[in-house]
C-alpha cells in the first residue's frame, strides 16, 4: 500500500528539476534589443506572443507570387562555439543556411523564426545567440519575426545548445529560376566562401581536434589566425548580392554550396540534358581546407563531397552577362570568377558535373 504523500512533503519545483523561468524570462528581456534591429515594415507588434504577424498585403503587388521555405540548422559547427564560449556568430550560420536556400530559387527572404534548445538558460549566452541571429537577418534583408528558446535539463548538458530555424520567402512564378531556364554556353559563375561555412564540421572536427590533437587556441600560420577563429568564421550571406544578381542580369539558375560539396549541389538546378564542366586552375583552394586534406589524408573526393572548399554559391548566368555579374558581386563584397560552362552532353550522362585539373 502506497503511503500518501502530505503537503510538507511536496517540495519539488520546476526549478528545482533544472528549468529557470526567471532565466528564460531574463534572456528574453536581454534579446528583445537585438530583435527590434532584425524587422521589416511588415512586421507586426514585437516579441512576446504565441505567433509572429507578417503582413501580406504586400504579396496582392504580385501576379502570381510564390511561397518558398526552408528549414535548416547550424549542426556540429556549435561545439566550436561552447568550446570558445562565443556566441554571437553562430546566428550567421543558421540564417545563411536558411536564407541563402531561398534566394537559389530567386525568391526574397521575408522573415525568420529561431528554435534555440539548451540544458541550462543562460541568458546573457542565449542573447548572444540571438544577437547574431538578428545581425544575420538584417544582412539578408529578413525580419526575425519569433522564436522559442527551450530548456533540456538532462537531454543536454548545462553549457550544450542546439539552434535551427525556419524562413519564408517570395517570388514571383514568372521569375522563377531553376533547371528549366538553363541553357548551353551558360556561364557558371563561382561566389567565394568565406570559409567552411556551417556544413562538414564532424569530419573536421575528427581530423583537426581528434586526430591532429590541435588546440582551438593554437596559431596556425598558414591561417594568420587561431584554429578556433578559422572555425568559427562566420557563414557568408549571400541573399541580396544574389537577389541584385536575379533582377540585373540574365541568371537562370543558382546552387547553394553546402553539404555534398560543389558538383553535387550544381546537379541539383541541372536539367537533365545539359551537363557543366568546372576547372579547378580558376581558383586557389583557401589554406583551411588544404589543411583538412594533408591532417587527415583526407583524399580529394571525399574533400570535396564534403566541404565547399572556397565555393559557397554558384549561378548559371547568360555568357553575355558574366563579366556584369562578376562586378556586380565585387560591388557586394562577394569575390566571384567564372568557373566552367554548360554543356550539351551525351544520352544518359545528363545533369552531371565534372571538376577537373588541379587547383592553382
Amino acid at each position: 500500500m502506497s503511503t500518501p504523500v502530505t503537503p510538507t512533503q511536496v517540495g519539488t519545483t520546476y526549478e528545482s528539476a533544472g528549468v529557470s523561468i526567471e532565466a528564460g524570462d531574463r534572456a528574453v528581456e536581454l534579446m528583445k534589443v537585438w530583435i527590434e534591429q532584425a524587422r521589416r515594415p511588415e512586421m507586426i507588434g514585437g516579441i512576446g506572443g504565441f505567433a509572429g504577424l507578417f503582413d501580406a498585403s504586400a504579396l496582392k503587388a504580385f501576379e502570381r507570387p510564390l511561397l518558398a521555405s526552408s528549414a535548416d540548422g547550424v549542426g556540429t559547427k556549435v561545439a566550436i562555439a561552447q568550446a570558445l564560449d562565443k556566441h554571437d556568430t553562430i546566428g550567421f550560420d543558421l540564417v545563411g543556411m536558411l536564407v541563402d536556400d531561398l534566394v537559389v530559387c530567386g525568391a526574397e527572404p521575408l522573415f525568420l523564426t529561431d528554435y534555440i534548445a539548451t540544458g541550462r538558460v543562460v541568458p546573457e549566452r542565449i542573447a548572444a545567440i540571438v544577437k547574431g541571429i538578428a545581425e544575420a537577418c538584417v544582412a539578408a534583408g529578413c525580419a526575425l519575426i519569433g522564436g522559442e528558446t527551450a530548456e533540456h535539463p538532462g537531454l543536454l548538458g548545462p553549457d550544450e545548445y542546439d539552434v535551427a530555424g525556419s524562413t519564408t520567402g517570395v517570388v514571383e512564378a514568372g521569375q522563377l529560376l531553376g533547371p528549366g531556364r538553363v541553357r548551353p554556353g551558360d556561364a557558371v559563375i563561382a561566389m567565394a566562401s568565406s570559409g567552411l561555412h556551417s556544413n562538414g564540421y564532424s569530419l573536421v572536427r575528427h581530423v583537426l581536434l581528434e586526430q591532429g590533437g590541435r588546440r582551438l587556441e593554437e596559431h596556425v600560420d598558414d591561417l594568420g589566425r587561431t584554429l578556433g577563429e578559422e572555425l568559427l568564421e562566420p557563414t557568408r550571406i549571400y541573399a541580396k548580392a544574389c537577389l541584385d544578381l536575379a533582377r540585373e542580369t540574365e541568371t537562370h539558375a543558382m546552387s547553394h554550396i553546402t553539404g555534398g560539396g560543389l558538383a553535387a549541389n550544381l546537379e541539383r538546378v541541372m536539367p537533365v540534358e545539359l551537363g557543366a564542366t568546372l576547372d579547378r586552375t580558376t581558383w586557389s583552394l583557401p589554406p583551411v581546407f588544404d589543411l583538412v586534406a594533408r591532417t587527415g589524408g583526407v583524399a580529394r573526393e571525399d574533400l570535396e563531397r564534403t566541404l565547399n572548399c572556397g565555393v559557397g554559391m554558384v549561378s548559371l548566368t547568360a555568357p553575355e552577362d558574366a563579366d556584369r555579374a562578376i562586378s556586380l558581386l565585387a560591388g557586394h563584397q562577394v569575390d566571384a570568377w567564372v568557373v566552367g560552362t554548360v554543356d550539351e552532353v551525351s544520352a544518359g550522362s545528363g545533369g552531371r558535373v565534372t571538376l577537373r585539373g588541379d587547383h592553382r
